[in-house]
């Protein structure tokens, strides 16, 4: 393969490997067929209904909201992070910090088979020369495994112990207080 970027006979964009090697590997193909079965069993006019005209932006369509305007930007109370689509727990308020970016920021998840890396290679278009010489300055997108729900993106510049920043939309998620004061899966 070349070390350029090349459309495929099909149209189809096709990546250097020294870039795609270096992209954090997704969940087991087991989740995404459960993500799926979970999509098929909750209809978009559903989840629509259910949700906020943002909610469902940043669920469905991989939106992103303005930072500093999230619900849960600066909470820190004892509990959980749950998917605001399917109710899946997903993080603790234990691995919650400020990370000053605007977005709820986490060091680590609750279950990793919970949520589901994937590269983002959204916008990358005008920035073909820096995907090239950079590929590390490719985001990972995150995702519900369950429904499949975007969620945010995660970074590799977080506090010890995991150096990981899950920096993830307040209105992707619905936080849930421990009732004993302790923070954990619900």
């Amino acid at each position: 393969m070349s070390r350029f970027i090349f459309r495929s006979a099909l149209g189809k964009t096709k990546y250097p490997s020294i870039i795609l090697n270096q992209i954090p590997q997704s969940t087991p193909s087991s989740l995404h067929t459960s993500a799926v079965n979970m999509a098929k069993e909750i209809s978009k006019e559903e989840i629509r209904k259910r949700l906020t005209p943002l909610q469902y932006q940043v669920t469905q369509e991989k939106g992103t909201e303005r930072p500093f305007s999230g619900c849960y930007n600066k909470t820190y109370d004892a509990g959980t992070y749950a998917c605001i689509v399917c109710e899946q727990p997903l993080f603790s308020s234990e691995t919650k910090y400020d990370s000053g970016c605007g977005w709820p920021a986490f060091n680590d998840v609750l279950d990793q088979g919970r949520i589901k890396l994937t590269p983002d290679l959204s916008g990358v278009g005008a920035n073909l020369l820096l995907l090239i010489s950079q590929p590390g300055r490719v985001r990972t997108e995150v995702t519900c495994a369950q429904c499949g729900a975007h969620l945010g993106h995660v970074f590799d510049d977080g506090p010890p112990p995991t150096r990981k920043r899950f920096c993830i939309n307040s209105a992707s998620m619905n936080f849930i207080p421990k009732k004993d004061g302790k923070a954990g899966d619900s």
